[in-house]
């Protein structure tokens, strides 16, 4: 039995919870997953999984073994990339999450550069405003805006984005301009809301002037748990939305969108790119995030905390 393969397939299982992702993720037959498994089992004289119909859950062995495993496996993965030409001339597939309204309108248009800078990097980006589970789906980092308060990864902040509330010059033509927040309580304005993807609840839009401050997560004729949707929803006419400003100001150049309750200001919403604190950091996830950091620095409010190229552990 090769060791090295069989610590390396029973991490997976662990980090998958599960044989069939497990085996999808390393692209092998899940009975060859099975048997490299039960033969680390053997080998160690010792249970390391246990197995039911439905799930997969590691016994206290197999934890205090996979603890130990994972850094020698990471090891040798940086061994490997330092006698190899990868720190050099980083390749290989770089697995990222990304939101879908920073997916399209910051990271895509921008990726030709990025290609022409590493050929032999792929992204395979995965786009939805849903949380996902960086190990379990065998995600490299992930783009996300919101405290990072997850001590199993690294963080590193790319960005302060500013909020701006908009509406399309239709709908501001048949109902009016707000003056103040208050009027998107008293029935005269409608909103579009955006709703967590995770917990189903609306997300309220908030304004801030001075000591005043308003939630609102007013009724209004839709709602939607995708940022691209929502954009899209005002520039129908659907409602006053609440978004990033980044996002909403070429539409906003174009007469497409009017800015109103612009005197009533948010604080701003941190950025990251965060991976697990457990894996070691390639040559390629390192220029991809060194690139995200670079692309994201027009939208930075606060730029120093970008500047260091380290990637320390998320304080926020």
């Amino acid at each position: 039995m090769d060791q090295i393969t069989a610590m390396r397939v029973f991490a997976r299982v662990v980090e998958a919870g599960s044989f069939t992702r497990a085996a999808d993720q390393l692209q092998m037959p899940k009975p060859s997953v099975t048997k490299l498994v039960q033969r680390l089992e053997a080998r160690l004289k010792v249970k390391l999984l246990q197995r039911t119909t439905r799930r997969v859950t590691v016994t206290p062995e197999g934890a205090a073994y996979y603890q130990r495993t994972a850094r020698v496996l990471a090891e040798l993965e940086e061994i490997e990339s330092d006698l190899t030409q990868e720190r050099t001339n980083p390749r290989g597939c770089v697995r990222v999450d990304v939101g879908s309204v920073v997916a399209n309108l910051i990271l895509m248009p921008r990726l030709p550069a990025f290609y022409k800078r590493y050929p032999q990097v792929q992204i395979a980006l995965g786009v939805s405003d849903r949380p996902v589970h960086l190990v379990g789906e065998a995600v490299d980092c992930v783009i996300r805006g919101g405290a990072m308060t997850d001590q199993s990864l690294v963080a590193r902040r790319i960005a302060q984005m500013a909020f701006t509330t908009v509406a399309s010059p239709a709908y501001l033509a048949q109902h009016g301009t707000p003056a103040s927040p208050q009027e998107l309580l008293d029935g005269r304005h409608a909103m579009a809301n955006y709703f967590s993807a995770a917990s189903g609840r609306i997300v309220p839009a908030v304004y801030v002037r001075g000591d005043q401050r308003f939630e609102i997560a007013a009724q209004g004729p839709i709602s939607v748990n995708e940022s691209t949707a929502h954009l899209n929803a005002a520039l129908t006419g659907l409602g006053l939305v609440q978004t990033f400003g980044p996002i909403v100001q070429p539409h906003i150049d174009t007469g497409a969108l009017v800015e109103v309750l612009a005197d009533w200001a948010p604080p701003p919403m941190p950025f990251h790119v965060a991976y697990p604190a457990n894996r070691h950091v390639s040559a390629k996830l390192r220029v991809f995030v060194d690139w995200v950091v670079e692309v994201f620095k027009p939208y930075n409010a606060g730029r120093a905390a970008a500047a260091s190229m380290a990637l320390p552990r998320c304080t926020t």
